[in-house]
């Protein structure tokens, strides 16, 4: 009989999330932690097996632990279902809507924006665009569908998980509280949390980096990147009274980076230009043999953590997670991989900015 291990912690956010239920409208609920749960063993399977991956290997394993409905055994000679219930049981103590009704944006310059010399902009809108709209009326940013989860609400997730794998979901949950966000446009650093497990977090697992060069072997998010053996991982230099002044400026150089790579002309493109390989699609610039449905998720990522040694305020974290472009983009790894070197020249060279000499967030 398989034995397994409780494992409780505060979750509490950092900034809005935007965790939709069937209506749109933000809610605790736990779906969206089982899936972040399933990203970040990837990586730490991935990490095990010196991110040398059999993904066949990968969802059988992933499978067996979070549940199936899809694997099939051999047996004598047809086919015999090895689905199976999850091993990784969830709970969080409310599922009830967000406390968030209302928004307060914070402007910023985008230069592309409303002809020469650029247009202020909503900062959250633009890192938040999808749960967040602009409402032509009142003339400002509001929620699509209100409400969402605000920043400071809090639960205690629950988890039981086999004991064998006691160590491995350790390490995720471990990387989920340093790097994981969750919810509609985390990847921007909405939907940030931190975790506080009962007893404190205990011992220091290794951190799954990789040459971010090697990790464009592979086509789906694996490892965080390094270079020279440093962690391709930066964190704001000034620390945060409030998470909205921090994401306007998350959104500043973010706005930065993409547009530093200029188009020679507008849309259709008849083949990608170097914008188009930090993200796809882009607004008036198609590219006529992508079309306009499929989509390139930015690899550079945010999260919003408590600053060290003061967890009253706030600073936000950059992190590289790099990976080849799906085949259907036909990707050119020779001009990839100068894109990515200027982006990571541009964050060395950004004074808010500093390079994280080590894997921050130790646990203590």
């Amino acid at each position: 009989m398989t034995k397994y291990q409780e494992w409780r912690a505060k979750i509490r956010f950092l900034t809005p999330a935007f965790l939709g239920g069937a209506d749109q409208s933000g809610q605790w609920r736990t779906p969206p932690f089982k899936a972040l749960l399933r990203q970040w063993w990837r990586i730490v399977y991935a990490q095990q097996n010196g991110f040398n991956v059999n993904v066949l290997r990968m969802r059988e394993a992933e499978g067996r632990l979070f549940g199936n409905a899809w694997l099939e055994n051999e047996v004598k000679g047809g086919k015999e279902s090895a689905a199976s219930r999850s091993q990784v049981r969830l709970r969080l103590t409310k599922w009830k809507a967000g406390g968030s009704q209302g928004w307060n944006d914070l402007a910023v310059l985008h230069p592309e924006v409303g002809g020469q010399g650029g247009k202020q902009v909503g900062s959250h809108l633009y890192l938040g665009y999808g749960p967040l709209t602009y409402d032509k009326e009142s003339r400002r940013t509001v929620l699509k569908s209100p409400p969402a989860i605000g920043a400071s609400e809090e639960a205690e997730l629950a988890l039981a998980f086999p004991e064998e794998e006691a160590p491995e979901m350790k390490t995720v949950l471990w990387l989920m509280h340093l790097y994981g966000t969750v919810g509609g446009r985390s990847r921007n650093g909405w939907g940030s949390f931190v975790l506080e497990p009962e007893g404190g977090w205990q011992g220091t697992p290794k951190p799954p980096l990789r040459d971010w060069r090697q990790a464009l072997e592979l086509d789906w998010p694996h490892c965080i990147g390094k270079d020279d053996n440093q962690p391709l991982i930066w964190q704001t230099r000034k620390e945060y009274d409030d998470w909205r002044e921090l994401m306007r400026d998350l959104a500043e150089l973010k706005i930065t980076i993409r547009t530093m790579f200029t188009f020679t002309g507008g849309g259709p493109h008849h083949s990608p230009e170097q914008r188009h390989w930090l993200s796809y699609p882009v607004t008036k610039h198609d590219v006529a043999a992508w079309g306009k449905q499929l989509r390139l998720p930015n690899s550079l990522r945010f999260k919003v953590r408590p600053a060290p040694g003061n967890p009253a305020r706030v600073v936000g974290v950059i992190f590289h997670m790099p990976c080849k472009p799906p085949a259907a983009f036909n990707p050119d790894i020779a001009t990839i991989t100068r894109v990515w070197e200027q982006v990571h020249k541009a964050l060395d060279g950004n004074g808010q900015f500093q390079q994280v000499q080590q894997l921050i967030g130790r646990m203590p």
